[in-house]
């Protein structure tokens, strides 16, 4: 368990103000290691401490519809801090989302979760005991690896990522955890997505685990116009939002 402190010294510039359902989005950067990140954060203009979430792009990058559930988050009382795993890269077809995907340093995204992660400890709008993490598709993979890594997380979405299946691989899991798979998906399997809920089982931690029906990868996503289900995703959203409440409003 990585325990290395981390120092911020942190640098807002503003590039927009929403006034729609009172909340605010701004552009952050903030140091991570040796490298200067930016994120997409989106925050209720309520008064007082909320609970905050890191959110995690799909390979493609910090994409409109990423920003969008940063928003929708903080529509619902969240303090939503969209990563940028890619550092202002974005795919435009699968391919090149393939590669920059390959091109992350595993150990750079680690940093950058745990840099994220202590920059909304250091908000103060944002409740420190209460800061989950969601991410699909490589999201997804990347927030299993959050999970196992920042142990003073209180919650983590898994939709459709890759994830460990064995005792040893969930050891470092400390947070409850939610799993949305893909019945279709060859990519992660929900055999896989299955054995990691027996594992987490088997240790005594907090798992709900969920398969979907008759739905591909990336069936959460409107922009995948081969694969996008808005009854499978509506149903996903609605046990995400309730999971969520549970653990970081409560």
């Amino acid at each position: 368990m990585d325990k290395t402190p981390v120092v911020l010294l942190v640098v807002i510039v503003w590039s927009a103000v929403s006034s729609a359902a009172g909340i605010k989005t701004t552009i952050v950067t903030y140091p991570s290691g040796s490298d200067t990140v930016s994120a997409y954060l989106a925050e209720p203009q309520s008064s007082g401490k909320h609970p905050a979430l890191i959110v995690i792009h799909e390979w493609w990058g910090l994409t409109d519809w990423i920003k969008q559930d940063a928003r929708e988050f903080a529509r619902r009382g969240y303090v939503a801090l969209a990563i940028d795993l890619y550092h202002g890269k974005l795919a435009s077809d699968p391919s090149q989302a393939y590669k920059l995907m390959m091109s992350v340093p595993r150990e750079r995204a680690i940093t950058d979760l745990r840099s994220g992660f202590e920059y909304l400890i250091g908000m103060k709008n944002v409740e420190p005991s209460k800061i989950g993490v969601i991410g699909w598709c490589m999201g997804g993979s990347y927030s299993f690896i959050a999970a196992t890594h920042l142990p003073g997380l209180a919650a983590c979405v898994i939709d459709y990522g890759n994830v460990a299946t064995t005792a040893s691989g969930v050891s470092a899991i400390h947070c409850p955890v939610l799993c949305n798979f893909a019945a279709l998906d060859q990519a992660y399997t929900p055999a896989m997505g299955r054995a990691f809920a027996a594992a987490m089982r088997k240790a005594g931690k907090r798992i709900e685990f969920y398969e979907y029906p008759d739905v591909n990868h990336a069936f959460m996503n409107p922009n995948n116009t081969t694969g996008y289900d808005k009854v499978q995703s509506n149903i996903a959203w609605i046990r995400i939002y309730r999971f969520l409440d549970t653990y970081l409003k409560r």
